[in-house]
């Protein structure tokens, strides 16, 4: 069984820990207990598979904790990473059936799913709903747009330190507070997926990692708890501005 249905307790809408950044950011209180109707959760452990690509989709959804990729299968049996998708990022298309990825959770992962047609039907009359998706559509393609700019130009270090200042500060948009000065966060890749998704060897990843340690741009404590001292300064590495940058 690959996901199991979550039908005890759960955060309610206004307590949901992503309620500020996912699809349903704008919507009113009626509009939430709209939603609330047509929802339900799933959870998925490390490893398991969400949607293969191609698969018939029943639900629409949002990232509430965990970590997923986006891969696609080449036809002599490669896969590539194509993206991440993080906490408030929503999964599926209204108005498309089929998977156009593979969906696998890196780690134990919860999402809040919405059946899809009732989905569809309260987004064409809901303006929030649909300005809210539009809003995060496009902010996918300028990531995606970034990311073709980070895998054609930019070296191995530079690579290594986007990787880190995207999750620092997806880390603290969850907080609602900016990224500047000290952040913390566990970083949800391993080194194989990093390497995976940043097209580099597991020895350049490594290498790099620990060129950034010594340098001082991040502390480590075990494999997966970083410590950035200063944001801006892993950002400068990055060869980015500190008020822009991809997966906002």
């Amino acid at each position: 069984m690959l996901f199991q249905d979550v039908h005890q307790a759960h955060p309610a809408c206004g307590d949901c820990p992503i309620r500020h950044r996912a699809v349903c950011a704008r919507c009113e209180t009626d509009e939430l207990r709209e939603l609330d109707r047509i929802k339900y959760y799933r959870s998925f452990e490390a490893g398991q598979t969400v949607v293969w690509s191609g698969d018939h989709m029943e639900f629409v959804a949002s990232v509430v904790t965990g970590v997923a990729t986006l891969t696609r299968a080449l036809e002599d049996g490669r896969t590539q990473m194509v993206g991440l998708l993080l906490p408030s990022d929503f999964v599926g298309r209204p108005g498309r059936d089929r998977a156009p990825f593979n969906v696998i959770a890196t780690t134990d992962l919860l999402m809040c799913c919405f059946r899809r047609k009732p989905f569809e039907e309260m987004m064409a009359r809901t303006p929030h709903i649909a300005q809210r998706l539009l809003e995060m559509t496009l902010s996918e393609l300028d990531a995606a747009r970034e990311w073709m700019l980070l895998l054609g130009r930019k070296t191995a270090r530079e690579k290594i330190a986007s990787l880190l200042a995207i999750m620092a500060r997806r880390d603290a948009a969850l907080g609602l507070s900016a990224p500047s000065g000290r952040i913390v966060f566990d970083l949800p890749l391993t080194r194989e997926a990093m390497s995976d998704y940043l097209g580099l060897t597991l020895e350049t990843v490594s290498r790099q990692i620990t060129a950034l340690r010594r340098d001082g741009l991040i502390e480590l404590q075990g494999k997966r708890h970083v410590i950035v001292p200063d944001y801006d300064r892993l950002v400068e590495v990055a060869g980015d501005d500190s008020d822009g940058g991809f997966f906002g």
